[in-house]
């Protein structure tokens, strides 16, 4: 039987003991926690529709990091105002690291500069994972039309400067802002006709209604394939895998050009660098499953996989290139 004395020391140490567990900071638990992370399903808000080129790397991305993870990690779409609203929610989430955004050029580049009153700021409110895919745009006419070439475009646009129109998916979208670049560089003239989504433009082009347009590569695939659109080039630095026969616009005649869409992940700010670190580590190593590179490959989008650190430096030089372009459009709003 123990004695009282040393009954007694051994009580004064465990009171000892939680006085002083009592006394850790907040911060200790924070650290286990991290140390833990995931320990409940992680939500990734994809800020657009279901079906479209973010959502379906969303869910691939989303399918393999539950794998790794040990966690589900949960797609959830939160659309409005050109991706605005999901990416608002995640900004101003608990930074823990259990949401998490699927951002885009439109979210952290385009829509902070477009609109005068700026709901999050595209830097200071989120902490860069990894950079995911970046997806081609392409240029495309109906094949009816003379211009066969980036070069012969350019000339017919400059010899009748008003006449022709392009479309796009909307007002102040990658796309349009795709056709405003062209425009500015090449020195021509088109008025850009705004659609709801690409799926009206694209039918207006392939009916003669509009004769060019600035498209995702892959939703203008299959009318590409099918003969219905002439693809005259890809906005991207380098050609199209699904299409390489197709030249870039920078090789086609306008140096320097480029434009793609691009899938990224972001946590909100102050999230605990150990928890940046797992997510960043989950998302690459997704991004190196064969079924994933096969999927992505199907609609033409490119793996990257990156550091947060060339992820925000990509971010900063996005903003760098679109700030001119918006201005010149003349596209800011409310």
């Amino acid at each position: 039987m123990m004695s009282s004395g040393m009954g007694r020391r051994a009580l004064l140490g465990l009171l000892l003991a939680g006085a002083g567990l009592a006394a850790l900071p907040l911060g200790s638990g924070a650290a286990r926690a991290q140390a833990k992370f995931p320990t409940r399903p992680i939500t990734l808000i994809v800020p657009f529709a279901a079906g479209g080129s973010t959502d379906v790397v969303g869910r691939l991305v989303a399918q393999k990091m539950s794998e790794s993870l040990g966690q589900q990690v949960v797609v959830e779409n939160v659309v409005g105002a050109g991706g605005n609203v999901g990416a608002t929610r995640v900004a101003k989430a608990d930074p823990d690291g259990y949401t998490i955004l699927m951002g885009t050029v439109a979210t952290h580049a385009l829509n902070p500069l477009i609109l005068k009153r700026k709901p999050y700021d595209p830097v200071a409110d989120f902490a860069p994972v990894s950079l995911l895919a970046v997806v081609p745009n392409v240029l495309v006419v109906n094949p009816n039309l003379a211009a066969k070439t980036v070069p012969e475009l350019i000339a017919m646009l400059k010899a009748e400067p008003g006449k022709y129109n392009y479309a796009s998916s909307g007002n102040a979208t990658p796309l349009h802002l795709s056709g405003e670049l062209f425009k500015s560089m090449a020195g021509v003239q088109m008025q850009h006709i705004p659609y709801r989504g690409s799926g009206p433009a694209l039918n207006d082009v392939v009916a003669g209604q509009v004769p060019i347009m600035f498209d995702n590569l892959p939703s203008s695939s299959e009318f590409i394939r099918a003969g219905s659109l002439r693809g005259v080039a890809v906005t991207t630095k380098e050609r199209a895998p699904s299409f390489p026969d197709m030249p870039t616009i920078a090789e086609a005649g306008l140096p320097g050009y480029e434009t793609y869409t691009w899938n990224a992940l972001f946590a909100p700010a102050k999230t605990p660098r150990p928890v940046i670190d797992a997510l960043n580590a989950a998302s690459n190593a997704a991004l190196k499953d064969p079924t994933v590179i096969e999927r992505m490959k199907a609609f033409s989008a490119t793996v990257v996989g990156s550091t947060p650190e060339a992820l925000a430096d990509h971010v900063k030089a996005e903003v760098a290139k679109w700030t001119p372009v918006v201005k010149e459009a003349g596209v800011q709003s409310e």
